[in-house]
């Protein structure tokens, strides 16, 4: 064989073989970036979610000190957040939003309590039924960063 064709065989299969090492390196980098962008998403979202659930269930704990449930649709969008969570949530957070769920409608069957009881309450531990949930939250989204 001549030695000008295997000169220029080498250079065609350097260049292929730089040519695909090239590709791959651009296709790895490529999907590791759409992938950070998906794991940043996912965690935005959820960290929306959680937000979204501790403000309604707030809101909705605050009343039930002071009124009982006399429409109950007011519990609806707290039901649908929960149905949000149970789409992406891990399952200890569910667990814990579904508690705080509970928690929430037996205060509202509980008697009324004024403002002077909140003292003996707080002591009790029973003004904070959003901590355990918080507490899931925060590690679910710890280990959702790594």
């Amino acid at each position: 064989m001549d030695a000008g064709y295997i000169s220029a065989i080498s250079a065609l299969a350097g260049s292929a073989i730089g040519g695909l090492a090239s590709f791959a390196t651009t296709w790895i980098t490529h999907h590791s970036q759409i992938r950070a962008a998906q794991l940043v998403q996912d965690r935005a979202r959820r960290e929306a979610l959680y937000g979204e659930f501790i403000r309604e269930a707030s809101k909705l704990f605050g009343d039930a000190f002071e009124h009982d449930l006399e429409d109950p649709a007011k519990m609806v969008e707290l039901y649908a957040i929960v149905s949000k969570i149970r789409l992406f949530g891990d399952e200890r957070t569910l667990e814990e939003a579904e508690k705080v769920m509970r928690v929430i409608g037996a205060t509202y069957f509980a008697p009324n309590k004024e403002l002077r009881q909140f003292a003996d309450i707080a002591r009790e531990g029973e003004l904070d039924p959003l901590y355990a949930f918080s507490v899931a939250c925060r590690a679910e989204l710890k280990l959702a960063r790594r």
